[in-house]
Order: C-alpha cells, then structure tokens, then sequence
C-alpha cells in the first residue's frame, strides 16, 4: 500500500532469491484490493518461479554454447551423428520400432541392417536422415515443411498416408482427436501461433507448448509423435538452444504429461529438459 496525496493505491509485491541477489517483483492492483486476489497472487508467484527457471536455463544455453564452440568441425560432425543415434532411437521406440540403440548405431553408422521389420529398418533411416537436414539447413516451421518431412520419414513404408493430413477420425488412448475437418484449421492456428510467439516466448516454453498442441491436434493417419519431437527440436535448435530427447524408458511420464492440460506438460516438460542438461551445469564450475 501507498499513500500519494491522501490516496491510498495498492500493490502486491513477492521477493526471491536470484544468482545471490534479492529481486522483487510488484503488480499494481489499483485504488482497492481487487477481489480476485487470490488469482493474482497465484499469476506473480507463477512469473517469478518461471523467472527464476528460465535464469537456470539461460545458463544451460551459455555452458552448451561454450563447449559446443571448443569442438573442431570434424567433431562437430560426430557429435551430430551421435545425436541422431540416439534421438531416432528413443523415438521410434516410442512409437514401437523393435531396433535397439545397438543396432540402430550399427544401421546408420555401418549400413549392417539388423534382423528385424523391413519397416522399423527403413523408418530408422528415413528419420535418421530428415534429423540431420533439419540440424543442417533449419528451416522456418510451416504446414510444407511438416508435410515434407512426414512424407521423407514415411514414404517408404506408409505411402497411402505419407506427407498427408489425415481424412478420418482416430482416437489416442481415450483422446479422441479433433475432426479431420478442422485438422488444417488448427494446424494453420498453431503455424499462427508459433509466428506471434517465436520472437516473445521463450524458446523452451515456445518448443513445449507447440509440441502439445501438435499433438493434441494429431494431423496425421500415423507418425504424429515423431514428426512432433521433429518440430520440438528443430525449434530448439534455430534459436541455439540444446535439443531433447524424450528417453524411450521415460515414455510412461510424457504420455502421462501429455494427457494432462498445456501448462501442467509445459511444467513436465521444462523440469524434464533441465535434468536433461544439467550435467552442462557441473561441468562449467
């Protein structure tokens, strides 16, 4: 409360702890307690936590930048290629692939197919390499650009479907999916969505929250998870942040986040990507 010319006007007003520092943040609420009070509280308590987050991820973005920038180009290389291992790994598993991470190293590093679905070996491939083009030659998130990539991952394999949103309902666990109808309605409102929010939002909670509309909206016959982690990543990587990978051994938790509301898989996701790089942390103290 403050007193200015016999007027009395009010404020709310919540302190934390930052790097060592006292910051405090304050909300005017104007010449008497707005009844909502309560909501008010609970949207600053929520601004300074997500404040006190995002400093913990600024320093992630600044130890992976430094040791990214101390690998020589050859390196660089490998490391991409590790990365790609990995990611198609866990989420064609995700999605059932029977290809372990052994043999999916061996497959993409060797050329050596396991002995396992024509399918899973010529979608590890097919994933493997749209990763790397995505990683290498980034390109703005548009409806062509996720249709050209769930067509190069599924052409082979599912070609009645592949690079097409889907004309017929289908049903996720006990998500039923909206109406193919509005699929490109809601999916030109995402596109909408991500071009108002990219230069705002933190690309963190930008990459969480169109991951979860994606699919919600589930645009395709069959792929909707993978090409989604695709978007997810890709979003990370143009604004120079590290990339996720969802562990295939986690998966109980994202679908269980998922099936949750927006902000609570935006709270799974943020806690998820900062255990994720932590280890960045300890190795710049």
């Amino acid at each position: 409360m403050r007193i200015l010319k016999r007027k009395v006007y009010y404020y709310l007003q919540h302190s934390f702890r930052k790097e060592g520092k006292t910051i405090t943040r304050e909300k005017y609420l104007g010449k008497e307690i707005p009844k909502n009070i309560e909501e008010i509280k609970k949207s600053l308590l929520e601004e300074c936590k997500k404040a006190g987050i995002y400093a913990v991820l600024g320093k992630i973005k600044k130890a992976f930048f430094a040791e990214w920038r101390r690998y020589p180009v050859s390196a660089k290389e490998k490391v991409k290629e590790q990365i790609a291992i990995a990611f198609t790994y866990n989420t064609n598993a995700i999605e059932g692939s029977t290809i372990t991470l052994e043999e999916t190293a061996e497959l993409l590093e060797h050329k050596m197919a396991p002995n396992k679905p024509l399918r899973d070996i010529e979608e590890t491939q097919s994933h493997a390499k749209v990763f790397l083009e995505m990683i290498e030659h980034p390109e703005i998130i548009s409806i062509p650009i996720i249709l050209k990539w769930h067509k190069a991952v599924f052409e082979r394999t599912k070609s009645d479907i592949a690079g097409r949103f889907r004309d017929y309902l289908v049903r996720v666990g006990d998500h039923v999916a909206p109406d193919w109808q509005d699929v490109k309605r809601l999916m030109n409102e995402l596109i909408k969505f991500y071009s108002l929010n990219k230069a705002r939002m933190h690309p963190v909670e930008l990459a969480a929250r169109i991951h979860y509309r994606f699919e919600k909206i589930h645009p395709f016959g069959d792929g909707n998870g993978r090409v989604g982690r695709l978007i997810m990543n890709s979003l990370l990587w143009q604004q120079n942040w590290p990339m996720l990978i969802i562990e295939f051994k986690k998966r109980k938790f994202y679908y269980r986040a998922l099936q949750k509301g927006e902000d609570a898989f935006f709270n799974y996701f943020v806690r998820y990507y900062l255990r994720a790089h932590r280890g960045l942390l300890k190795r710049t103290k």
